[in-house]
Order: structure tokens, then sequence, then C-alpha cells
């Protein structure tokens, strides 16, 4: 992988949509995340799976819809305002 590209688990960890990494696979594996990438959607099955800035992700949390785009990859999980930054919420999500 490299500074454009990380796992889909370590992003939804650094953006604090999940408090563990492993929490955030589970979530995966759920089947509860669609990525699109490159116009393709595609829902994730494996915790592994790369996501990219410019990506788009759907999933379901706290009951209501979360659709955004990756603006970044992050290198650590940082403060909330740090991981805000990660993405931009898609309006109507």
């Amino acid at each position: 992988m490299n500074e454009a590209a990380c796992r889909i688990d370590v992003w939804l960890w650094r953006a604090r949509f999940a408090k563990t990494r492993t929490l955030a696979a589970t979530m995966v594996e759920r089947g509860a995340v669609r990525l699109t990438h490159q116009g393709r959607q595609a829902r994730l099955d494996k915790p592994s799976r790369c996501v990219h800035v410019g990506d788009g992700l759907v999933f379901a949390m706290g009951g209501r819809v979360i659709d955004l785009t990756v603006t970044a990859m992050g290198e650590r999980r940082g403060p909330p305002a740090e991981a805000r930054a990660l993405y931009q919420l898609v309006d109507g999500g």
C-alpha cells in the first residue's frame, strides 16, 4: 500500500467510526460497508480491502446512514478534529 491507500478497517478506526480495529473489521465482515471506487460500488467483505482518497463509503451507524467521501488516509488515530479531516460528508448523509 502507499500513501494514497489504506486498509478499510484501519481507516474506519483512524476516522473514529469504530473504537477499535477489531470492531471496524467486524463491521466490514458483516457486509455493512459499501465502497465506491472509480464509479463501481461494491459491498466490502474483508477488512484488508483498500480504500483510496476520493472513494465513497456508505454504512449505517447509530441508526442513520453515513455517506462520505474519503479525503485523506491519516497517519494515526488522532483527536476528533483530526479524524474529521479524513472525510467529507455527502449532502444528506
